[in-house]
């Protein structure tokens, strides 16, 4: 069991087309659950542009990241800008389109994306202090964004989707193709990422099952620490 380790998981909204992916971000949460970890869960403080998720359209409201993502998780949320990378143990970052519009520009920029400024801060003082990473469907282009210009190269996968491998390869990053039941884990850096609901038509209990493989590698290496 990991009872005595805390792992913080950001959250980028609440809704797959503008926000974190509810089933991920629950998926997730569930499973460091049941791995008897204690969760800090985090959001930026900024806005999002709202959509319909009944039509798939643009409302034209804007709605705030923070404040969206508190309705997953009942409240328990506190601002990304108030924590660093080494005040937990090991991070996961669950997908949805809030991955590549809010945690970063990755939606509108691909290889040019850059993340959000304390978001990126957070990722990369885990790294540097060799605290795991997680990240779920297109949160790996929010981890190959903040590493494109100084490194490191991350082994990652978002499945099978060539446009997006190619951008994260442009970026710098080692892209491996997985299906959905599986994660890629690179040792050397300490990173596990798995692609979930980048197959679009996948089964939740196959999202499930690649999500599970990354919350019990960060857990592992969380414990060896």
């Amino acid at each position: 069991m990991n009872g005595e380790k805390t792992i913080g998981v950001i959250l980028s909204g609440s809704g797959f087309l503008d926000g974190a992916e509810i089933q991920e971000s629950v998926l997730t949460l569930l499973a460091l659950d049941e791995g008897g970890a204690n969760v800090r869960i985090f959001a930026p403080d900024a806005e999002l542009d709202e959509i319909d998720h009944a039509t798939g359209e643009p409302t034209g409201r804007k709605r705030n990241v923070l404040a969206e993502a508190a309705r997953i998780v009942r409240g328990r949320i506190e601002d990304v800008a108030t924590v660093r990378g080494t005040d937990v143990d090991g991070w996961v970052l669950p997908g949805g389109y809030g991955a590549a519009k809010n945690l970063s520009d990755f939606a509108t920029k691909g290889a040019d994306a850059t993340a959000h400024p304390d978001v990126a801060r957070v990722i990369r003082e885990a790294l540097e202090a060799n605290v795991p990473v997680g990240a779920i469907c297109i949160a790996p282009a929010v981890l190959a964004a903040v590493t494109k210009d100084e490194g490191p190269h991350l082994r990652l996968t978002i499945g099978n989707d060539a446009d997006t491998a190619g951008a994260l390869q442009a970026m710098g990053a080692r892209h491996v193709d997985a299906p959905v039941t599986d994660a890629v884990v690179d040792a050397d850096h300490r990173v596990v990422t798995a692609p979930a609901y980048m197959y679009g038509d996948a089964r939740i209990s196959d999202v499930g099952q690649g999500i599970r493989k990354v919350v019990k590698q960060v857990l592992d290496w969380a414990a060896e620490a």
